[in-house]
């Protein structure tokens, strides 16, 4: 057997990950078209892609033994995010997809583009972490572009008290566990966003500015969008 590469940031590897994460979903948009039972049989699709893919990364774990503790219960970010757009997907709501679309770019999307991975494509752990981060985005922007759907200005208050509500409950498992879910105790061995913020606890509240920052950057293009075809911008969904 071959041995395995080492992950190369921003590599061939990466960057066909990332290309593919983009690329997938606007296809898919251009397939189905206006046709409702395709956009049914897509996003179905997409929900049992990120069901199996997350049974198949803890079955991964398992295997491995890395599952402990600090990975084995739902709590990170991801995992959230996971389940908003899983939801999303199988019942397509404006507070459904607002969650799964700005934890997506918010937080997903910084796993993406530095990921928590040791070995390159084909390691079976890279085409997982990568499947299961990239069908999320990939998700998130088919419902944008397939679905027509979109954020409002309320969807940011809306996703900023979802949000402080997993920092208080991820917070809670880590202050009585001891892990680290979140990365609320403790910045990641691996380059994140973080390295360039304030040591612990510090980085907390910037970590909050960031996010509400982030989802004001993903509601920009919509914003300007409102701004163009009327005087006053909706700031929430139609009823």
């Amino acid at each position: 057997m071959a041995p395995l590469k080492p992950f190369v940031f921003l590599g061939t590897s990466h960057l066909t990950a990332i290309a593919l994460a983009l690329a997938v979903p606007l296809a898919l948009a251009t397939i189905s078209g206006t046709r409702e039972g395709y956009k049914r049989n897509i996003r179905f699709g997409l929900a049992s892609l990120l069901a199996a893919n997350w049974i198949a990364w803890m079955l991964l774990l398992y295997e491995k033994g890395w599952l402990g503790i600090g990975n084995e219960i739902p709590l990170n970010l991801c995992d959230w995010a996971t389940v908003a757009t899983f939801v999303a997907l199988v019942k397509p709501t404006q507070r459904t997809y607002e969650l799964a679309y700005f934890w997506a770019l918010c937080g997903t999307l910084q796993a993406l583009i530095t990921p928590d991975c040791v070995y390159d494509f084909p390691d079976v752990q890279f085409t997982l972490f990568f499947v299961y981060h990239g069908g999320i985005i990939a998700a998130v922007i088919y419902m944008t572009v397939g679905l027509m759907m979109r954020p409002y200005l309320m969807s940011i208050v809306r996703v900023t008290g979802w949000t402080l509500l997993y920092g208080v409950t991820a917070g809670a498992a880590d202050w009585i566990l001891g892990t680290n879910y979140g990365f609320l105790r403790a910045k990641p061995d691996h380059l994140t966003l973080l390295d360039y913020m304030a040591p612990w606890p510090w980085y907390l509240p910037e970590l909050l500015v960031a996010g509400v920052l982030f989802m004001l950057f993903w509601y920009l293009p919509f914003a300007i969008a409102d701004w163009r075809t009327r005087p006053s911008s909706r700031i929430d969904a139609p009823a």
